[in-house]
């Protein structure tokens, strides 16, 4: 089914599985109150979801990158194809009809801070069974990262479907309850203060007022790990093997479009981690992608390479 089936003769640095939009972008100088029109730019179409946002990242840093989404038969669908070729992710897995391809609403303010309305599409049609049915895919794969675009019972048995060995970097986005076995997997759990805040209220814990606080409550429901992002301050790493509370900054720049960086960090952290460096390593490299990745529009047209962020 998939083009490279034998793991032995090609493994994957990074199989993400997740969601596939295209990104309809409308700049705004304020973003309308309830009953409001407000008058904005022109429209301008990006490919984008989180799945497809951190496959692109991953390829273009250097990574050999895998997606498994869904789209439709459509012209978003074709648009999200050829960005992922482009960057050089295999998108052999990538499953083609069923519903619309998914559809992101995005608002952008001239501070570059955006909102976010999700048709989902496709998207939803991920199912568990495609997920079985990958199972040479994830053979092969070093770290594997999902989110939370696609639907929750999905996620689940992506958790599931981890070869022995293989990492599971989850950013539970948007937030939804999380199964118990899900939380266990995670390695990290990547995170910010909305998501921390809403996963701690779900299971009934105060979440605190500090970084430090949220990640220390969420590793005691099960994650071997956490990571909380701090937009401009950078992260903060915490891990339940004995490396807790660290905050990792970010450079400093000037914002013009924060659409997608958060999946330009996760990528990059899940990147450098399947590489075998430490959390604290990864995050430091994941923090200086995203910045890179705020200081131009789009999502994965802002996407750095690793000459652009001084990688090796």
């Amino acid at each position: 089914m998939y083009e490279n089936e034998d793991p032995a003769l090609s493994r994957y640095d990074l199989v993400v599985v997740g969601s596939a939009n295209a990104d309809l972008v409308v700049g705004v100088e304020r973003r309308p109150a309830p009953g409001e029109t407000v008058l904005g730019s022109d429209l301008v179409v990006h490919p984008g979801g989180k799945g497809a946002n951190q496959a692109v990242a991953a390829a273009r840093l250097g990574a050999r990158t895998a997606l498994l989404a869904r789209v439709g038969d459509d012209a978003h669908g074709r648009l999200l194809l050829g960005s992922q070729r482009e960057a050089g992710v295999d998108t052999g897995p990538v499953l083609v009809g069923g519903a619309p391809t998914g559809v992101a609403l995005i608002t952008v303010d001239p501070s570059g801070d955006n909102s976010i309305v999700v048709s989902p599409g496709a998207n939803a049609r991920l199912t568990p069974q495609d997920i079985r049915a990958a199972a040479p895919l994830f053979a092969a794969a070093r770290v594997v990262s999902v989110q939370l675009e696609i639907p929750l019972d999905t996620v689940a048995e992506t958790a599931r479907a981890l070869a022995p060995g293989t990492r599971l970097v989850l950013n539970p986005s948007p937030p939804a309850p999380l199964p118990a076995d899900v939380l266990a997997a995670c390695d990290p759990l990547v995170v910010n203060e909305h998501e921390a805040r809403y996963i701690l209220g779900i299971l009934g814990q105060e979440a605190g007022d500090t970084p430090e606080e949220w990640a220390g409550a969420l590793l005691g429901h099960g994650p071997r790990s956490v990571v909380v992002t701090l937009g401009a301050e950078g992260a903060l790493i915490a891990d339940s093997r004995g490396g807790g509370g660290v905050r990792v900054p970010s450079p400093k720049v000037e914002a013009v479009d924060t659409t997608g960086a958060g999946d330009a960090f996760t990528a990059a952290l899940a990147w450098r981690l399947g590489r075998g460096e430490s959390l604290e390593e990864a995050a430091a490299f994941a923090v200086r992608v995203g910045a890179a990745a705020v200081t131009r529009e789009g999502a994965q047209a802002s996407y750095p390479t690793a000459e652009e962020v001084g990688a090796p």
